[in-house]
């Protein structure tokens, strides 16, 4: 197996398992949405670092990808800072400003997603493109 292939294997493994955080981050603030009061902030301080994780995954991976990967995957990174932010307003706010952090933490997951999504197929199609030549 050549070094090239090597690499592109743990490029596809780095990806595919940033995925499944994201997915995994997005599903626990799901989850965590249902709840109310004080239940709910035990979760956004698990989603909080859980975000960060994820973040922290994103950017170990940056320095191997294409630039369209590479814009994809900053995108969610903005898109996970900004629900560790937001995560962190939840636990300090009740009632009507809880329930927005909630909603904005969830929207930002969702955006995370996405964008690691679009990453793994610019990266699938980057792939391909080169395997065509």
């Amino acid at each position: 197996m050549s070094t090239s292939t090597v690499m592109d294997s743990k490029v596809k493994d780095s990806l595919d398992h940033i995925r499944a955080a994201a997915q995994d981050l997005h599903g626990a603030m799901t989850d965590a949405a249902s709840k109310r009061g004080d239940a709910i902030k035990t979760d956004l301080e698990a989603v909080s670092q859980k975000a960060k994780a994820v973040a922290t995954s994103v950017k170990g991976s940056l320095g191997s990808q294409s630039e369209a990967t590479k814009k994809h995957l900053g995108d969610a990174l903005t898109h996970l800072e900004a629900a560790q932010k937001h995560a962190a307003e939840g636990l300090t706010s009740n009632g009507k400003a809880l329930e927005a952090s909630v909603k904005q933490v969830l929207t930002d997951a969702r955006a995370s997603v996405q964008k690691v999504s679009e990453a793994v197929a610019a990266k699938r199609t980057a792939k391909s493109n080169q395997n065509s030549k």
